[in-house]
């Protein structure tokens, strides 16, 4: 009896000594905190770099959203980075855009819907003729309509350092001013992806 005690307090031991040795350093390596991951240049093979923390400088805000695209969305998103370059605006300002068209129309040009319509909000910002923004011609032209909202967005003091809701919402002026900050991430790429196609 006294040789099985003995071999089983051994075997114990053993087991304890041999996990001891095996778990301790991977369990101090799991409980190890990971740094929090830095935003980073994109590159795509033959283009130049897109600097994440110009386009996100402030991270993200809040939970995020995102949408598969279809080739108008995509046409619509290569149509404000190209505004938004004609403009003179730097990629910050192309991640507002398009998060605010995420926001507003989901990046599709939308024309007048009847009864679903706000107002009369037409276009890719669901801007509005009876607010100044332009015809019904313009404001659902990709290229006008992101123009106009560039052009009220370079009159927001201190834009470039603002979260990305702040700055759409002082342009937009939308009942539902924190919506916009859900896009960002999603705006971030897309601009990361297409700036230099």
């Amino acid at each position: 009896m006294n040789t099985i005690f003995r071999k089983t307090l051994l075997g114990v031991a053993g087991l304890a000594f041999t996990g001891g040795v095996f778990a301790g350093p991977i369990a101090a390596h799991a409980e190890t905190p990971v740094a929090a991951a830095k935003p980073v240049a994109v590159v795509q093979a033959d283009k130049p770099a897109v600097d994440m923390g110009k386009l996100v400088p402030h991270g993200v805000q809040g939970a995020q959203s995102k949408i598969d695209l279809n080739d108008e969305q995509t046409a619509n998103v290569k149509a404000i980075i190209a505004a938004t370059k004609k403009a003179g605006m730097p990629e910050r300002a192309a991640v507002i855009s398009i998060a605010t068209s995420l926001q507003e129309s989901k990046l599709e040009n939308l024309g007048h819907l009847g009864d679903a319509n706000d107002h009369d909000s037409l276009g890719l910002f669901q801007q509005r003729p009876s607010s100044g923004w332009g015809t019904p011609e313009q404001i659902t032209d990709p290229e006008y309509s992101t123009t106009a909202f560039l052009k009220g967005l370079k009159q927001v003091d201190g834009w470039q350092d603002m979260p990305l809701t702040k700055a759409a919402q002082t342009v937009q002026v939308s009942a539902y001013p924190d919506a916009y900050a859900q896009w960002e991430q999603q705006a971030a790429d897309l601009v990361a992806q297409h700036w230099n196609s």
